[in-house]
């Protein structure tokens, strides 16, 4: 048995050329060749390896046939760590009794599951291989190009392999960080979380579409010291993160009114991510220009959410006006005009993107290892009481109650308010469910009510240019509405904190 230690990294087929020089340039490194792998990935039609947390494939390379298995592993950050098992064979398909009786569970009908199996996708890819020493560490790089292809009804549809693979041969787990930081310095790469095989069985339609839940609270437990906080707080973050960017690019990063939404909840990971960084006085310069670089490339969100509250259904903003088609219209024509696959692309392509998730993946293996530290001055109730209350006082400060605020005030704190509810789904989990949830409810509708203000200015302007003239109709709403969210805000601000 071997257990595979590795990072993973998507880049653009564009890039390869970039990619291999700057491999070849590396000190110490030492080119490989180039292998042609075709790969067979097999299953029941029930999928039960699937169901056990298995993966199992034939591959043929220069006409030497391998069957390997891997066992249920983890993925943390982007390190990849996975038990697997190799017997060389010599057909094109698999057989099961020549792994270890060991890997199976229980009671398993192993002859029972060699007679279901079925070859359900392949993968087939150039790889082109480096060895590199980084300090006292060797790391094999692995730079794969190519397809995975399934065949539906006679007709075979792929999607596209461009993975660099950082596989540790001897030495310490950092070294693939330090490698992988050294290539995201020049080249676009972003995390790669899904594996080959995971990204076959979405495309044989054998796997759930991908979906994420909203996150509500991060599950900490009281006994946690604030090391551990961290890494749950961090750990959980990445993941979210690499979860959604791979739910906009499944989607096509259309421009619809999908894609504002994921946009929003993405961008949501990575300032709760900033936010965490702060609260324990880890954001340095560095780490700062890469998070700025991440909000410039989405400054569209608020505009598309905006738009999109304009067309959406269920928010019925002008189904009541009579000229409902012409603004609708002139809604999704600026919809499509953000033109955001293209903002999309243009972020996956700047070096701070991958950079920053490299980052924060060697700062969560750093304290995993114990190589960093926090004060532990604090337990963690005693921490999460006092990051609320500070995070509260500064929208006592920007919303007085003794003061009313504009509709353009209220837009102005939208950020401060969200960065106030990242607080609360950070250590939410620590206090009873009742009172916080019930502290929490106005300012959540406070956050919607800014949206639906963001979304009157945006027909302000639409109107006008389609010379429509809906202004009196328009101020009679907004006006409403901010008569409804300054009752809410002065009566949420009067509520007793749940964390005192």
């Amino acid at each position: 048995m071997d257990a595979e230690i590795e990072l993973k990294l998507f880049f653009q087929l564009e890039q390869q050329e970039a990619l291999v020089h700057l491999l070849n340039s590396l000190p110490h490194s030492e080119s490989k060749g180039v292998k042609k792998l075709i790969n067979s990935y097999f299953d029941t039609p029930d999928l039960q390896l699937r169901k056990w947390d298995m993966g199992l494939r034939v591959r043929n390379c220069d006409g030497a046939r391998e069957q390997t298995i891997k066992t249920a592993g983890s993925v943390i950050g982007g390190i990849h760590s996975r038990p697997e098992f190799n017997v060389a064979i010599e057909q094109d398909r698999p057989d099961l009794v020549k792994f270890p009786e060991k890997i199976w569970p229980e009671l398993s009908n192993i002859s029972a599951l060699q007679n279901d199996l079925t070859c359900l996708f392949n993968t087939n890819f150039n790889r082109q291989t480096w060895h590199i020493y980084v300090d006292d560490s060797l790391v094999e790089l692995a730079l794969d190009v190519g397809n995975i292809s399934v065949n539906r009804e006679g007709e075979t549809v792929s999607e596209p392999i461009c993975e660099l693979e950082f596989e540790l041969m001897a030495g310490e787990t950092s070294a693939l960080i330090k490698l992988g930081r050294i290539v995201s310095e020049q080249i676009p790469v972003r995390l790669g979380k899904a594996s080959k095989a995971q990204r076959g069985y979405r495309l044989a339609a054998q796997a759930s579409p991908l979906s994420l839940d909203a996150l509500e609270f991060i599950a900490l437990e009281p006994e946690q010291d604030l090391k551990q906080t961290f890494i749950a707080l961090l750990s959980t973050g990445l993941e979210r993160w690499q979860m959604l960017e791979a739910m906009i690019l499944e989607s096509g990063v259309k421009d619809d009114e999908q894609a504002p939404q994921l946009c929003y909840r993405l961008r949501a990971c990575v300032r709760l991510l900033r936010c965490t960084l702060e609260q324990f006085n880890l954001l340095n310069d560095e780490l700062a220009y890469k998070f700025n670089c991440i909000e410039r490339h989405l400054d569209f969100i608020e505009t598309g959410l905006s738009l999109v509250e304009i067309v959406d259904q269920n928010s019925l903003l002008i189904t009541k006006l009579p000229q409902e088609k012409q603004l609708t219209a002139a809604t999704l024509a600026k919809l499509r005009g953000l033109s955001i696959p293209q903002l999309v692309s243009k972020m996956l392509d700047d070096t701070c993107y991958g950079g920053l998730q490299l980052a924060l993946v060697e700062l969560l293996l750093e304290f995993q290892a114990g190589k960093r530290h926090l004060d532990k001055g604090l337990g963690l109730q005693a921490f999460a009481d006092k990051m609320q209350e500070a995070s509260w006082q500064k929208i006592v400060k920007l919303m007085p109650d003794d003061e009313d605020l504009s509709s353009q005030e209220y837009q102005s704190f939208a950020r401060a308010l969200d960065e106030s509810i990242f607080v609360g789904v950070a250590y939410g989990a620590l206090y009873p469910t009742k009172a916080r949830d019930l502290f929490r409810a106005p300012w959540q509708d406070l956050v919607l009510g800014i949206r639906t203000l963001a979304a009157y200015r945006q027909l302000a302007e639409l109107s006008e240019s389609e010379n429509i003239d809906i202004s009196d109709w328009l101020v009679n709403k907004e006006q409403s509405l901010l008569f409804a969210m300054e009752h809410s805000r002065r009566s949420a601000l009067k509520n007793e904190p749940y964390w005192r």
